[in-house]
């Protein structure tokens, strides 16, 4: 299998919850703090892709900084990738990549999916 790559929150209950379960099936997963290192908007753009969902399924809507920046729903792709980018704490968490796919692991056990 090809590596697993989560993009991690180490304070979020589901990210450590998910980190674990990838553990105890016997991989080592690369761990990316993604509050720390933010993604690009194209690795979020890629991500996107290999999740195979819109923007707007991977932003937290109910953080208050999409509120402070002025986001809504209605917003276009790009503006929300940019928002992400510049505002990490707004991507949902965690992100798992494995094998040409993705999953975001909520709940958790959505990475057996991919393991």
């Amino acid at each position: 299998m090809s590596a697993i790559t989560i993009w991690h929150n180490p304070r979020c209950s589901k990210s450590r919850a998910a980190l674990r379960l990838i553990e105890a099936q016997g991989h080592t997963p690369a761990i990316r703090l993604y509050r720390d290192d933010a993604p690009t908007p194209d690795e979020l753009r890629a991500a996107l892709e290999t999740l195979g969902i819109r923007a707007i399924e991977m932003i937290r809507t109910a953080e208050a900084r999409f509120t402070e920046l002025g986001l809504s729903a209605s917003d276009d792709g790009e503006t929300l990738l940019r928002a992400m980018a510049d505002n990490p704490t707004l991507i949902e968490r965690p992100v798992v990549f494995a094998g040409g796919r993705a999953v975001i692991a909520r709940p958790p056990e959505r990475v057996l999916e991919l393991l």
